[in-house]
């Protein structure tokens, strides 16, 4: 497998491995390949949709570029560094530093208020956002004393973008983030992570199974049964208001 994030000048990699990167489930007869040599490599600041059918790996692959999960070979290297080199506790530190993600589960902590559950994104960062400028951003001001149970499914996912965010990541892994909500709040929700990559220059990579994201993508990759069948930069980007399914 490779992947890199890198920035425009090619010295300074910020994500890279190497093609053979693979990654199975199971023993003997049960034995799955779930990823079968992935090469990709992703520019500081784009957003990156990952489309594919469920088994597809990808899930697996956003997993293995968070460090959640170890591919069997290869390796994932983020600013010359290889995750499989890094220490239990380097690696974790490279989560907190490089790295935000957003569930289709919102995985909030119940007995915190909305002001709170963004704060401790904050306080897992060397170099945190404003918390109130976050939450103004993503409409939550008002809310910001009500406990997620009081929320809707969007406030409740804003409010999980926010922690996320709020780290200052340099990539914003995004897992079917819109696979529990409805349609205008899928855009509402699209529209928030366009929005924040434009203003703070993360890197988005989304994993998703709805085929139209695809068009609000600086870059578009397509796997299938483990592989990457389609890997093509999005010359004409459509605006997520835009966006139709």
């Amino acid at each position: 497998m490779c992947i890199s994030h890198k920035t425009n000048e090619r010295e300074n990699d910020y994500v890279s491995g190497d093609k053979w990167n693979k990654k199975h489930f199971g023993e003997g007869e049960s034995r799955v390949e779930v990823l079968k040599g992935i090469d990709l490599e992703i520019q500081k600041g784009e957003i990156c949709v990952l489309l594919g059918a469920s088994g597809s790996g990808k899930s697996t692959l956003l997993n293995i570029i968070g460090g959640i999960d170890d591919a069997d070979s290869g390796y994932i290297s983020i600013n010359g560094e290889k995750t499989a080199d890094m220490s239990e506790k380097k690696l974790t530190l490279y989560r907190r530093k490089h790295l935000g993600y957003i569930f289709q589960m919102y995985n909030l902590i119940p007995n915190l208020n909305i002001k709170e559950n963004v704060e401790v994104g904050a306080y897992l960062s060397d170099n945190p956002l404003d918390v109130d400028d976050i939450l103004k951003t993503l409409g939550l001001y008002e809310h910001r004393h009500k406990l997620p149970n009081q929320l809707s499914g969007g406030q409740q996912q804003r409010t999980a973008i926010g922690r996320a965010v709020v780290k200052n990541p340099d990539i914003l892994l995004c897992d079917e983030p819109t696979g529990a909500l409805d349609y205008a709040t899928s855009k509402e929700i699209l529209k928030l992570i366009e929005d924040i990559n434009k203003k703070y220059g993360n890197t988005v990579i989304m994993v998703t199974h709805n085929d139209a994201i695809k068009n609000m993508a600086d870059r578009v990759v397509k796997l299938r049964d483990g592989q990457i069948r389609k890997n093509y930069l999005n010359e004409t980007k459509t605006p997520v208001q835009e966006l139709e399914w």
